[in-house]
């Protein structure tokens, strides 16, 4: 426990300004040690060169899985390791410590195409795709955002048609995390009695074709792209039999959105680890700028959004344990953590000065990325509202 009159320490993986640590197993704690040493061996030193480049480190594939990155909360004979809630949200604190582009990787991977399969996919779907992209074998997509279908997904346009023993898929999804480098993707679509349908297709079908968005200036380390759909056929087996609604990819949602919420406590931490050694080491006017009222304040400021997201994630993730959670608090969590993400993001540039705006330090790249990540997967307004329809009763969405 921290003795009242000492600073902060930047050697562990904190700040830890309310010792949550204690409430962490020790299997907690070594999960959480073992991705923060791998990030800080083989992300840091080149996500600056990477994000300004804007390539994914996709060399870093497998040795995340090796890691069990990939779907650890997942049975064993799914090739997962069964880790608590927990210890999966602190996986994607370390991982977007690193990069949100890092992040945003495995929680695609894991949360929305592996958890896809796992909770809508047949047994033999299960048996077939879960182990080998435990493995990183096999890297997935998520097409649910469409062109024209962002925060209102019931709207979506991509057709399913029946035809023979299977379907045929048209229609475009864009904004897709891993689209142009994955092996298969999970696609939503209406079919003729309007439900939405799931289905899994693999990379190289015939009509479908995954371009990559080149323009961004934002998650620059990860890659985006669109699902093109031309007639894609795909057989009965492909389709995902307990997925009957739109109901099942937003409970796909809900399960990212976890993710989202904990990774974003990783990049906000990281910002105010960099703001504090920086204003420490930086004099001015005679001493170091964190002996100055203005910038206690703003370190302040920042640790208090820490340390408020850091306590809402964990319960999120306790109660996410026991099957306790409501998609209305994970809303509530990711909208509340990735907003405080952002602010300190944008505090930790302000404080650094000039050499704030260079990718030699990280706040700007976190500031930059957390603008993404703070609209994907449920605006700030429209959880605002999710959140809100829960405590009133009342529907604004629409």
């Amino acid at each position: 426990m921290r003795n009242g009159s000492d600073p902060v320490s930047l050697s562990s993986t904190g700040p830890d300004y309310f010792d949550i640590d204690p409430l962490l197993s020790e299997e907690e704690r070594s999960i959480r040690a073992m991705v923060h040493d791998f990030v800080a061996a083989e992300v840091m030193p080149t996500i600056g060169e990477n994000w300004l480049k804007g390539v994914f480190p996709s060399d870093l594939i497998p040795k995340m899985a090796q890691l069990g990155i990939f779907g650890p909360t997942l049975p064993e004979k799914y090739g997962g390791a069964g880790i608590s809630q927990v210890a999966y949200g602190l996986i994607m604190q370390e991982l977007e410590r690193g990069d949100s582009g890092l992040r945003s990787f495995a929680s695609v991977q894991s949360a929305l195409a592996m958890h896809a399969i796992f909770r809508y996919g047949s047994e033999d779907q299960r048996l077939e795709w879960l182990p080998r992209m435990t493995r990183g074998e096999v890297i997935g997509c998520f097409g649910l955002t469409e062109p024209d279908a962002g925060s209102d997904p019931g709207t979506m346009r991509t057709r399913a048609r029946r035809s023979g023993k299977g379907w045929v898929l048209n229609g475009a999804k864009r904004w897709i995390t891993n689209s142009p480098i994955a092996d298969v993707a999970i696609v939503w679509a209406r079919d003729d009695e309007e439900k939405i349908r799931g289905f899994i297709v693999p990379k190289g079908t015939p009509g479908m074709s995954a371009p990559e968005i080149e323009t961004k200036i934002s998650m620059r380390a990860s890659v985006t792209g669109d699902i093109i759909l031309e007639d894609v056929e795909v057989g009965e087996e492909m389709r995902l039999p307990e997925a009957k609604s739109l109901g099942a990819p937003l409970s796909c949602l809900t399960q990212a959105r976890f993710g989202i919420a904990c990774g974003a406590v990783g990049a906000a931490m990281d910002c105010f680890n960099e703001a504090l050694a920086y204003a420490q080491d930086r004099i001015a006017f005679g001493r170091p700028i964190a002996q100055t009222q203005l910038m206690q304040e703003r370190l302040v400021d920042m640790l208090s959004r820490i340390s408020r997201s850091q306590l809402v994630a964990l319960r999120l993730a306790q109660l996410k344990e026991q099957d306790a959670h409501t998609y209305a608090q994970v809303s509530m969590a990711k909208r509340d953590n990735v907003r405080a993400a952002l602010e300190v993001a944008r505090m930790g540039r302000e404080l650094l000065g000039g050499n704030g705006i260079t990718v030699e330090y990280r706040a700007m790249r976190h500031s930059a990325n957390l603008e993404t990540v703070d609209t994907y997967e449920g605006t700030y307004e429209i959880h605002t509202l999710i959140v809100g329809r829960d405590i009133t009763g009342l529907n604004a969405l629409g």
